[in-house]
């Protein structure tokens, strides 16, 4: 195996201060360089595959496991973005009951009676809501109704 050397000065023009260093046969480092290409472009038609790219040329099988793979990433995804949602909402009743809280507080500076809670608040418009819908008018006329 051949070595490179190569001269490498220190500080000065003399003689003295020349020093020679072996460098990394590079036979080694050709393989190296060769394998880490091959790994590269498998994982690029990987990423062409899983893409929905190349697909002519896989079989079954291949077609089978990728399909898995996708599956299984999908459900990766679904329950990061449903904890994602769970904390977000989590966030936001914590952020009502202290800007409840806060109403409460600055109503009470202001003399004012405090609002009720919120789910009471919610239960009044929910039964606000379906009397609305349950309303009949009842009025007796003759001939055609009017146009409201």
């Amino acid at each position: 195996m051949y070595f490179l050397y190569f001269i490498f000065k220190f500080e000065s023009f003399s003689p003295k201060f020349y020093t020679v260093l072996p460098l990394v046969p590079l036979q080694p480092l050709k393989h190296e360089g060769a394998f880490t290409a091959k790994k590269i472009e498998f994982f690029e038609s990987s990423k062409r595959k899983l893409l929905g790219q190349d697909l002519g040329t896989c079989s079954v099988e291949e077609l089978h496991d990728i399909h898995i793979q996708l599956e299984n990433s999908l459900k990766t995804i679904r329950a990061r973005k449903a904890e994602l949602y769970k904390e977000d909402i989590k966030k936001s009743k914590a952020k009502e009951k202290f800007l409840f809280q806060e109403n409460t507080r600055l109503r009470k500076q202001c003399g004012r009676k405090p609002n009720q809670t919120p789910e009471k608040q919610k239960e009044i418009a929910s039964c606000s809501q379906r009397t609305v819908s349950l309303e009949v008018v009842t009025d007796l006329f003759i001939g055609l109704p009017p146009f409201q």
